[in-house]
């Protein structure tokens, strides 16, 4: 489910806190979501009402904290980490998001927003446990756009590797099974 489906495809969400915080609840509360073992809601970079409402009104196992290692994203993730922290969420941990570039022509590797030391020591300074770096690759988004996901188009792919090792640390966190 996603909020794109409530609104036109170019129509900007420009809604005050109260719009928000209800369409927070109808998503939440009104959407039939089936059995589900585990439900990941995706949220912009912020410390806003949206954040705020759903560690109100959900309880949460935890938060995942995504980043790329440029030193803004991270300086967002920060804020994010200390809202989780004050509001008494438990942060599950840190994935770093495309943290590198392999060209497909020469094989070499580039870090292109920065070397994943800067995350590493975010880490640290927070206590938050790293649970994997996922690459910078196109496929990655066509996948997205086909509405087939890279562990699934390309299951035996490294990217697609980089996803299941991190979902699986993220399961063993909230108990969804062992490893």
């Amino acid at each position: 489910m996603s909020m794109g489906y409530l609104v036109g495809e170019n129509a900007p969400v420009v809604w005050r806190g109260p719009m928000v915080m209800k369409a927070i609840q109808q998503l939440l509360h009104e959407v039939d979501w089936g059995g589900l073992d585990i439900l990941v809601l995706d949220l912009p970079p912020g410390t806003g009402d949206t954040q705020l409402t759903i560690t109100q009104q959900v309880l949460l196992d935890g938060s995942l904290i995504v980043t790329t290692p440029h030193t803004l994203a991270t300086k967002d993730a920060i804020k994010g980490i200390n809202m989780f922290k004050t509001v008494d969420v438990n942060i599950l941990g840190l994935v770093q998001n495309m943290s590198l570039f392999t060209c497909p022509h020469c094989h070499g590797v580039t870090n292109v927003f920065g070397t994943n030391e800067r995350v590493k020591h975010l880490c640290a300074e927070h206590g938050i446990d790293f649970l994997g770096d996922i690459p910078l690759h196109p496929n990655i988004g066509d996948d997205g756009e086909r509405g087939k996901p890279t562990v699934v188009s390309e299951p035996d792919s490294d990217r697609a590797s980089a996803f299941t090792d991190v979902a699986r640390a993220i399961g063993a966190k909230v108990g969804l099974y062992k490893g």
